[in-house]
């Protein structure tokens, strides 16, 4: 481009033209870029909405707020029921002694299951994916 080309189209009086688009453009239907300056700048006053517009949610916050509301009903209601087997009632802990294993833990606090079950109800109420237990540990021992 020119020096003469550039000079014609920085000068002032084109600077504030509108210029319709290219034929063969789709308009967006949005203004054009401006520059802004601090005076178009709204004051920090006027940013606020005024006392007692009540407060307007987009559907992504109203959906939100719903899944929210929801998450926290299932977990009240999961707790209550007693899935959750730390907060069950009737659970009890033990520490784990040095040289004990899961297996003597499970023969001495639930007696009355069969030990390869109740290995099982103590891994799963301590969320546990193997037999190593190390000592000092605190376990849950549900109810049987």
């Amino acid at each position: 481009m020119s020096a003469i080309a550039l000079h014609d189209l920085t000068a002032p009086d084109l600077m504030d033209r509108d210029f319709p688009p290219a034929p063969g453009v789709r308009s967006s239907g949005r203004g054009h870029l401006r520059l802004v300056t601090a005076d178009d700048l709204p004051q920090t006053g006027a940013m606020r909405a005024p006392a007692g517009t009540p407060l307007t949610l987009t559907r992504r916050a109203r959906l939100l707020m719903t899944l929210t509301v929801a998450g926290a009903l299932v977990v009240v209601i999961a707790a209550a029921m007693g899935v959750f087997p730390a907060m069950a009632a009737g659970s009890h802990t033990v520490v784990v002694q040095p040289g004990q294993t899961l297996s003597h833990v499970a023969v001495a606090e639930l007696p009355e299951l069969p030990m390869d079950r109740a290995i099982v109800q103590i891994q799963l109420a301590n969320e546990m994916n193997s037999l190593d237990v190390q000592a000092g540990t605190v376990l849950q021992i549900p109810q049987p």
